[in-house]
């Protein structure tokens, strides 16, 4: 039997069965939103059911690899217990100090460690301080010629059990558009996700949320 096609009314119809959205991040979304850059910042739908996830996994301590301005931090952050805490990594002071400002209206801004740096180094020094297999989730959502990187420093860190989400892995369709063979980002992402079809380290679901959300479960 075919997937059922879920065209723009039956997605309207979904969203106003399931989606409940704080309007604090209602908000966030909406200021986003005037940025040329606003692409970036993941969905409604897709922020609440990584909230889901958070809760599902009881998920502790995790990573975000790329906070843009801060709507995936907050709804993980919200998920978190009260002594939870997340590394959040990013290199732009701009987009970060929207996160900030919203982090701190919520009340979540203590568990949340921000550090603009590059990803690799601070993914490198959590693994030379031994935080090896100590983390439940990680999210990424950065530079896609970096995500094979990432997603190897991920593993390490994470804890058997855990989850590893990465965004963008349909990358708008151009993943088998033959129109970007030569874009280094479509190339990228499809490098990816060819690697991660055969990595038996993890258990592993690909799906289509928004711009396409691959799970991986380590083993």
């Amino acid at each position: 039997m075919q997937d059922l096609t879920i065209d723009d009314r039956l997605w309207e119809y979904m969203r106003r069965v399931s989606l409940s959205e704080p309007e604090l991040l209602a908000r966030l979304r909406q200021e986003t939103a005037l940025d040329p850059r606003s692409s970036c910042q993941i969905s409604a739908e897709q922020g609440q059911f990584m909230a889901l996830l958070m809760h599902l996994i009881k998920a502790r301590r995790t990573i975000e690899i790329g906070v843009f301005t801060g709507y995936s931090a907050l709804v993980v952050a919200q998920a978190l217990p009260p002594d939870g805490r997340m590394i959040a990594r990013d290199i732009s002071e701009e987009w970060t100090s929207i996160a900030r400002r919203y982090w701190r209206e919520a009340g979540v801004d203590h568990k949340i460690d921000l550090r603009l740096a590059p990803a690799l180094q601070t993914l490198d020094s959590l693994i030379a301080a031994g935080q090896a297999d100590q983390f439940d989730f990680v999210f990424i959502d950065a530079d896609k010629p970096s995500y094979a990187n990432y997603y190897e420093r991920a593993l390490v860190l994470l804890r058997p059990g855990g989850l590893i989400a990465v965004d963008n892995v349909l990358w708008y369709g151009r993943v088998i558009d033959p129109a970007f063979d030569d874009d280094p980002d479509t190339r990228a992402i499809r490098a990816f996700n060819q690697q991660l079809a055969s990595d038996n380290r993890v258990w592993l679901s690909m799906l289509p949320v928004r711009d396409g959300l691959t799970l991986a479960c380590k083993k």
